[in-house]
């Protein structure tokens, strides 16, 4: 999947994590694409709470099963389902896993 680049060069849909790169959001990432959790972004509705509840953490591994209708992932051992408003704010490390 190729991202376009904003008028700032730094490619839509990423964030730059200073000294690693970039961070993608969980929603842009294929099936079977691993990584390492980097930061779960704040929200009004609650959300980010539920997802630190349930280990969705800063340095916890992950991997992509499934992207529709609704994105599926494995986080450490737990399998977990979120819409795609949910994965946009989780902010993943692509190809680096803790172990």
């Amino acid at each position: 999947m190729h991202l376009a680049s904003s008028s700032d060069g730094k490619p839509r849909g990423q964030h730059r994590d200073p000294g690693r790169g970039f961070l993608r959001p969980l929603s842009s990432l294929g099936a079977g694409t691993s990584g390492e959790i980097a930061d779960v972004l704040p929200d009004s509705n609650g959300r980010t709470d539920r997802l630190l509840a349930l280990g969705v953490t800063p340095g916890a591994a992950i991997t992509v099963l499934q992207t529709f209708p609704g994105v599926v992932f494995l986080c450490d051992q737990t399998e977990l389902a979120v819409e795609r408003g949910v994965a946009d704010a989780i902010l993943v490390r692509v190809g680096e896993t803790r172990r």
